[in-house]
């Protein structure tokens, strides 16, 4: 979602021959384990053209201030119903943002493609809610948390790594 090189050709090539309409931001750690992202995409293939297919890119936060775990605190189907709202399967072209100025905790929000453009690399990574972990310094989890999340964030990494490694 916002590598450069191959990624971001992906992105603009998806970007140009689909419509590329909706991301589903989901927590970290509830495919495989903790500090791996994970995004759902939403695209229609389209004909050959000249034109941009993808006007706009809708995105739903699940993973901002959101917390699942594989065992003790599984995700739900149940979990996911305010996404299938917002999504609207019968209609997604009369979908209605949640977030605004007045709702910076809005998790769903439309982006116009030159919007994303602009991003360096064309990035989808976005968020906008601001994590209350970071906002809120006075109320931190433990260091021992902290530090363990910072030990699965780089065992995540070093594992990503040893796949590209292995990949050549």
């Amino acid at each position: 979602m916002f590598e450069g090189g191959a990624g971001e050709i992906i992105r603009k090539k998806l970007l140009q021959t689909t419509d590329f309409h909706t991301i589903l931001r989901l927590p970290t750690g509830i495919f495989y384990k903790p500090g791996v992202k994970a995004n759902v995409i939403f695209f229609d293939k389209r004909p050959a053209s000249s034109e941009t297919q993808t006007k706009a890119v809708w995105i739903y936060d699940f993973r901002t201030n959101i917390h699942f775990t594989l065992k003790q605190n599984p995700m739900k189907e149940s979990d996911l119903d305010d996404f299938v709202k917002c999504y609207n399967p019968q209609n997604r072209f009369s979908r209605n943002e949640t977030y605004s100025e007045n709702n910076p905790e809005g998790r769903w929000r439309k982006f116009d493609i030159p919007e994303i453009i602009e991003r360096d690399k064309t990035n989808l990574d976005i968020f906008w809610i601001k994590d209350k972990l970071l906002a809120d310094l006075d109320n931190l989890p433990p260091s021992t948390e902290i530090a363990q999340d910072i030990i699965e964030n780089i065992q995540s990494a070093l594992e990503s790594f040893k796949e590209i490694g292995r990949a050549k």
